[in-house]
């Protein structure tokens, strides 16, 4: 079923707060379910890791890489872990999810009380065009792009080139971006030490780490496992918030939850990247209540299936988002670059 083209016919958004009240119910974490999905998420990681280094060793360079698919999909999992904590959905008590966050970015790569506060940011505001730029991807209005002199409009063109969105973009972003509080500078003391003691953690695993095998070995081990995982991370963001007929408003028309249910898709994805991806595809029913554990997301649209067909993308359908580049606001959906010569 393709995404609705029409919010307002959609049954579901009748009373789109009563949906935030059924949700409440399912927001309450169960610690011994938490702390298992983080063992087998995290030693598994670990073996996978282990094994990719143990092939290098023995001279299987083409094994080791071929580990690191499987490795990245747990990494990826562990970002997921720690993108509950920052949500409080992981554990009931906020000491607890916050410091398995802190000790998750240091794997990931992501401060963690840095990104926790523009993610927030970006959940308060998904879908306004008057308060886009934190925690979100760069996304510009037909009337925006065709105003922007020749150098804008080719800067904006080359930031939404596959390439770059989805090939240095990750890599620029966990290996260069995150090592400072980009957007939080001025913000005080706190955004400085999340960052910093993140990078200090970092720092001292590597130093450990190449100490028993080597510079190269970690390299050459590490990195593709790491790079596999940001690019997946942020095609995942992409597909979640940039499809067709996704939700855009200006700040006076614009509403949380309208915006949380038709400007976030449900990335249908097969059971085993949907397990890797920790649930994450639901993403518009996290937005409506961003307190649910992803492992009670699957028992949402069993229990209301009518989600289901709200926002839908299969995999398949998920490729065709990549051209969709700028909002039409007259139209009401994102277009690529073609539609503007079509004018």
């Amino acid at each position: 079923m393709p995404p609705s083209t029409n919010p307002a016919a959609d049954p579901p958004t009748a009373d789109i707060r009563l949906w935030t009240r059924i949700l409440a119910e399912y927001g309450t974490p169960n610690r011994a379910r938490s702390i298992a999905e983080l063992v087998i998420t995290a030693l598994p990681l670990i073996a996978l890791w282990t094994a990719a280094w143990f092939a290098y060793s023995l001279g299987h360079a083409w094994a080791s890489l071929l580990i690191a698919v499987p490795a990245s999909g747990f990494l990826l999992r562990l970002f997921m872990i720690q993108h509950d904590c920052g949500h409080g959905a992981f554990f009931r008590q906020r000491q607890a999810n916050d410091w398995v966050g802190r000790i998750i970015g240091v794997f990931t790569l992501t401060p963690y009380d840095c990104w926790r506060r523009q993610h927030a940011t970006h959940h308060a505001t998904t879908g306004n065009l008057d308060r886009r730029g934190t925690g979100d991807l760069d996304t510009l209005t037909v009337q925006e792009y065709t105003g922007l002199p020749w150098w804008g409009r080719l800067k904006y063109r080359l930031y939404r080139h596959p390439l770059v969105m989805f090939g240095l973009g990750p890599a620029y972003v966990f290996l260069l971006q995150q090592r400072l509080p980009v957007g939080l500078m001025r913000d005080g003391w706190r955004p400085w030490v999340s960052a910093m003691a993140t990078n200090l953690a970092i720092a001292l695993i590597i130093v450990t780490l190449t100490w028993f095998i080597g510079i190269k070995a970690f390299l050459l081990v590490h990195l593709p496992i790491m790079l596999l995982a940001a690019t997946a991370g942020v095609w995942l963001f992409y597909v979640q918030h940039q499809f067709e007929t996704t939700n855009w408003e200006h700040s006076e028309r614009w509403n949380l939850q309208q915006a949380a249910l038709h400007g976030s898709s449900y990335y249908d994805l097969p059971e085993p990247l949907r397990w890797l991806t920790a649930n994450i595809g639901i993403h518009h029913v996290h937005h409506l209540s961003s307190r649910i554990p992803y492992y009670r997301l699957p028992r949402v649209l069993r229990n209301h299936p009518e989600l289901a067909g709200i926002g839908r993308i299969t995999l398949w359908q998920s490729f065709r988002c990549v051209p969709l580049v700028l909002w039409d606001e007259t139209r009401r959906r994102l277009v690529p670059f073609a539609a503007i010569k079509s004018r």
